[in-house]
């Protein structure tokens, strides 16, 4: 069979460079070795995001006192809640079935293998071989749990990010190596839910990518619930042999030795770039990722990739990017690179983390002379009134010409309010502009202008 276009992957990256090509009139079809919607959709952010409600729920009403309620004897049915998180997953997954056969894209299931001349060997799950051919080969195989070779995971006592989600069991405690967004959501989760968390970081902040002033009050939150925050700790070993994890950490105090049921490893990811034939056609690889053009093309014409396979951010949002991008580059349209330093973050854990663009010290070593406005939401009515009062907005401007260089927030549903300064930065909004933008009262999102109007010394309700 002959395509305009052939993806292979159908994630959050392949998915959506399917429907976007089909758009755009070109013959598409799509690779998928496993489920629609690829670990996105099944094993990744959708069903994490059901199991996060499901311990938020668990912890309003363990607290709904506060809120003047009594409810008593609240208990948390585990496999219940990884159920309903399954069932989620599942239902996301055959909408995008539907969006496949709304879009006459035609969906291969099988192993996929590139092979010269712009073709595709697929092995069906019979054995069965067929080859395809297409002027265009899209790429978009995301990566999986990173293994490290002091932390073999047996998916039983070492276990990732996919174990995680679906425990036959609650275990009674936990370490959670690694404290970027997979680590702490989980960790997050699993606190909430009673068991006893201890988070092991190397680096000297938890969720190391983001702001200090927001690593710092996540922390702060962390240890309210009765999490074990370790930095600048390692873990050298783990003896799996008894019925309890013996974890040997190195901190900077001396070795420690943690007891728990299960390890999780939240260490980064590897991209799925093995037995794809990549060497067989010439396409280049660095580091493990695939090497493209900032239209994703890579050094063997008519082959591409996009995702989590390649450089960048390693999320869902960027990979759905770069296939439109990928596509419309080769539609013919006048595509514009992606700008990676306005490519939003969240995290989902209680308090929400989002940030975007730069954080204060990477500004300052950057060279711009600073204005940083922040607000608190202990000053804000609506997040009072929500008894959601922990966290603060910070917003950096470069005091020459008032450019929002970047924002940072962590609180109850900022995760939805990070998205209103990806639009502001992308139409080079300044400072003032933010001020005198009326946002509605009572809202928490009228911490942005408070923040702005901040670092401007114009702050009325601080």
């Amino acid at each position: 069979m002959s395509y305009d276009v052939i993806v292979i992957g159908s994630g959050p990256g392949g998915y959506v460079t399917a429907i976007r090509a089909s758009q755009l009139g070109l013959k598409t079809a799509i690779i998928e070795k496993e489920s629609l919607g690829g670990i996105c959709l099944n094993w990744g952010c959708i069903p994490t995001k059901a199991l996060l409600k499901s311990a938020q729920v668990f912890e309003y009403l363990n607290h709904a006192k506060d809120y003047g309620i009594n409810a008593e004897n609240v208990k948390a049915d585990f496999n219940a809640v990884v159920k309903r998180s399954r069932d989620v997953a599942d239902g996301m997954s055959k909408g995008v079935q539907f969006l496949m056969k709304k879009n006459k894209i035609e969906v291969i299931m099988g192993t996929a293998k590139v092979k010269p001349g712009k073709k595709v060997e697929v092995k069906a799950a019979d054995g069965k071989v067929s080859t395809l051919e297409a002027k265009h080969i899209i790429i978009a195989v995301g990566a999986r749990s990173r293994q490290l070779p002091n932390l073999p995971q047996d998916g039983k006592k070492i276990i990732g990010y996919r174990e995680a989600m679906s425990l036959p069991k609650q275990p009674k405690s936990m370490v959670v190596v690694g404290s970027g967004a997979i680590g702490v959501e989980f960790a997050y989760f699993y606190a909430t839910m009673g068991t006893k968390v201890t988070v092991v970081e190397f680096l000297p902040n938890i969720v190391p990518v983001e702001d200090e002033e927001v690593s710092k009050q996540l922390e702060k939150n962390f240890k309210k619930i009765g999490m074990e925050i370790m930095t600048k700790a390692s873990v050298e070993s783990v003896d799996t042999k008894g019925d309890i994890c013996k974890v040997l950490v190195k901190t900077a105090d001396g070795n420690k030795q943690l007891e728990a049921e299960v390890v999780l490893s939240a260490v980064g990811i590897a991209a799925n770039v093995e037995n794809l034939g990549l060497e067989e056609v010439g396409i280049a690889i660095d580091k493990g990722k695939i090497l493209t053009d900032k239209f994703y093309a890579t050094n063997v014409p008519g082959y591409y990739a996009i995702g989590d396979c390649v450089g960048g951010q390693a999320l869902a949002h960027v990979a759905s990017a770069e296939g439109i991008t990928c596509v419309e580059k080769i539609a013919g349209q006048h595509a514009e690179p992606i700008n990676y330093n306005n490519i939003p973050g969240c995290t989902y854990c209680q308090p929400e983390i989002a940030s975007v663009g730069f954080t204060e010290k990477a500004a300052k070593e950057a060279g711009y002379e600073l204005k940083v406005g922040k607000f608190p939401f202990s000053a804000s009515g609506k997040a009072k009134a929500a008894g959601a009062s922990d966290g603060f907005i910070k917003l950096i401007f470069d005091a020459k010409y008032g450019e929002l260089l970047g924002a940072h927030m962590i609180g109850a549903n900022v995760t939805e309010m990070i998205a209103e300064i990806v639009v502001a930065r992308k139409l080079e909004t300044t400072g003032h502009e933010m001020i005198k933008a009326v946002h509605p009262h009572p809202t928490m999102s009228e911490a942005i202008m408070e923040a702005a109007a901040q670092a401007y010394g114009e702050v009325i309700h601080l």
